[in-house]
């Protein structure tokens, strides 16, 4: 009698089931067992598994029996290594724009558009979305270039003008603070997104006037934030006026990054800062690079968090700003937050 050593097969791992199955058709085949009962008998199976795995020896051999280890491997992935260089390089450098076969962004269909002459082959948007996932990308909001905006120059402040700013202020024992000015008006839509049931938009009360403020604001990369807001026009004696209180409250010189707004640059404003060349000095960032400043960062959360459509006149609504910016200024770790965006980090000195 054949002896079985092993009992209870839904107890044994994989490895010792494909054993099992392979000396259950080995019995079989030698004849030392007779017919499917016996060798359930025998090997403490059910009599359905030994017929399922004799069939399935017979008509695919032995492999069939043995355990498969890993993930099941699917069809060979339609686009070569080669191909998908060609793809992925062509996405990095042109726009479907470009490339007349879509708009400025890469969306799933404008990716179809390019397989189907790159490699010949047709796929869906959704077999380009799980493609494309497969190998890292995610789709994300683009960010804002100004067609003007001149690379060299851009190079040229992050490689040398902003370390040697870093360097003088360093050795000068001098802080370093960025300027940027923004304005909030009433007729802008509410900020953020609301809960409302499928096919019904919510409505939020908001004043009909046209309300605005205007705010000029400093952060350093320490998280200190200087500010001021007015109603009145932006010029040079707001200007001078607000870099004369940042030097005085940082208590010592201050090197200013801004942009080249035509206030920044006019004359009085350079008669000023050449008469209080001990206190503040002045320096202008690439045109048409609003992204290189982190003080766009705070900004964007003053915006985010003070709801001017809300206010009933400007001067509820300037109360509501710089209730929000002195917040800001007792929340340091949230103004150094402002400097660690992968586009700014530059600008922590």
């Amino acid at each position: 009698m054949y002896v079985v050593e092993v009992e209870g097969a839904h107890r044994l791992s994989p490895a010792e089931q494909e054993v099992l199955r392979l000396r259950v058709v080995a019995a079989l085949e030698s004849g030392q067992v007779e017919g499917y009962r016996q060798a359930a008998e025998v090997f403490g199976v059910s009599v359905r598994s030994v017929g399922t795995w004799w069939r399935a020896c017979q008509r695919n051999g032995r492999d069939s029996l043995v355990v498969r280890r890993g993930r099941r491997p699917g069809p060979a992935e339609l686009i070569s290594p080669e191909e998908r260089g060609t793809l992925f390089a062509a996405m990095a450098d042109y726009t479907p724009e470009e490339l007349l076969i879509g708009g400025p962004l890469w969306t799933r269909q404008a990716v179809v558009e390019l397989i189907r002459p790159v490699v010949g082959a047709d796929m869906t948007e959704q077999g380009v979305g799980l493609w494309l996932r497969r190998h890292g990308f995610t789709p994300r909001r683009p960010a804002r270039r100004a067609y003007e905006q001149q690379p060299a120059a851009v190079r040229a402040w992050l490689d040398e003008d902003c370390p040697a700013i870093e360097a003088r202020a360093k050795a000068e024992g001098a802080a370093v603070a960025w300027v940027d000015q923004c304005g909030l008006r009433s007729d802008a839509a509410p900020p953020g997104r609301s809960w409302a049931p499928k096919g019904r938009t919510p409505i939020v009360r908001v004043t009909g006037k046209r309300l605005r403020v205007n705010v000029m604001s400093a952060v350093a990369p320490r998280g200190a934030l200087w500010f001021t807001v007015f109603t009145e026009r932006f010029t040079a004696t707001v200007f001078t006026a607000f870099l004369d209180r940042v030097a005085r409250q940082a208590g010592r010189k201050v090197h200013v990054i801004a942009d080249r707004h035509p206030v920044h640059r006019s004359k009085a404003v350079r008669a000023w800062l050449q008469a209080n060349a001990d206190r503040v000095e002045l320096h202008l960032m690439p045109g048409y690079s609003p992204e290189l400043n982190p003080d766009e960062l705070l900004n964007a959360d003053l915006k985010r968090n003070v709801n001017a459509s809300r206010a009933h006149n400007a001067d509820r609504l300037a109360h509501e700003t710089r209730r929000f910016l002195r917040r800001r200024q007792r929340q340091p770790h949230i103004v150094r937050g402002c400097f660690r965006a992968q586009h700014v980090r530059y600008a922590i000195m």
